[in-house]
């Protein structure tokens, strides 16, 4: 059973940035991908962001290549992933969800097995 916490959403007008962060936990977390997901009001949840296990290989939705970058922290701390947020339009409101699946160490899959419990994030215009 894996854990995971969001935080750092927030409000932020049009052009600005911010930072998600997620922390997981696990009583053995090894060997996960992870990755971000968003839902906006009347929509369904869709891919932002992914990241394997080694962070060699990345992948993102066509709506924020070039505006957003995932991470996630050094080899002693592989539990957290980060998503930087730049040039922020109003189309990017939507409650961010943190995701994780039990993959190879190079792989992003299309399918993950737990989540958060969500952070909202909000762009004015």
């Amino acid at each position: 059973q894996v854990q995971l916490v969001e935080s750092g959403g927030g409000l932020v007008q049009a052009g600005g940035s911010l930072s998600l962060s997620c922390a997981a936990s696990a009583r053995s977390f090894s060997s996960y991908a992870m990755a971000w997901f968003r839902q906006a009001p009347g929509k369904e949840r869709e891919f932002v962001a992914g990241i394997s296990w080694t962070g060699s290989r990345t992948t993102y939705a066509d709506s924020v290549k070039g505006r957003f970058t995932i991470s996630r922290g050094s080899a002693s701390a592989r539990n957290t992933v980060h998503l930087q947020m730049n040039i922020l339009k109003p189309e990017d409101t939507a409650v961010y969800y943190c995701a994780a699946a039990y993959t190879g160490p190079d792989t992003v899959p299309g399918y993950f097995a737990s989540w958060g419990q969500g952070t909202q994030v909000t762009v004015s215009v």
